[in-house]
């Protein structure tokens, strides 16, 4: 069993102001991004912020002919690469080529860290109570759904 941990305000929800998750930085992600996909000879293709309900930073890339997506979570350096991602529907994947370039960067989660059932009682979740009554409306099954959610 994997444990990743969901460090409180991970989902975008909190439940005071002096409760307020961190924020990473945008403009870094799109910078290394562009960067390391530039080195791997591909192309940054578009760029999208976490606007309301995404809590996500979203790059759609293309690298040797492959189109897919990183993701970078608003409020803790985790990033994930996706082969789809819409409204409440994420496919991840693993893009081995480029995790370690992000790895000096980012926690880098495979998909068998997103894929991992998700355990409320579990000793590394440290979510507030508004995260937690997120889930318990929203019934995320997979460590990923909660990290990169599309919740209102």
């Amino acid at each position: 069993m994997v444990k990743i941990r969901l460090p409180n305000g991970i989902t975008g929800f909190h439940n005071s102001t002096n409760n307020l998750p961190p924020k990473v930085d945008g403009r870094q992600f799109k910078s290394v991004c562009a960067a390391i996909v530039n080195r791997s000879g591909g192309k940054l293709l578009k760029f999208r912020e976490p606007l309301y309900p995404l809590n996500f930073y979203e790059a759609e890339v293309k690298v040797n002919d492959n189109e897919f997506y990183i993701l970078l979570n608003e409020h803790y350096p985790y990033i994930a690469f996706a082969s789809v991602v819409e409204f409440g529907k994420i496919d991840f994947i693993n893009a081995s080529e480029l995790l370690t370039q992000f790895s000096p960067f980012y926690k880098v989660l495979s998909l068998k860290e997103l894929n991992e059932p998700l355990n409320i009682k579990s000793d590394s979740i440290n979510l507030n109570s508004a995260e937690l009554e997120q889930i318990s409306y929203w019934k995320p099954k997979t460590i990923g759904e909660v990290i990169f959610n599309f919740w209102d």
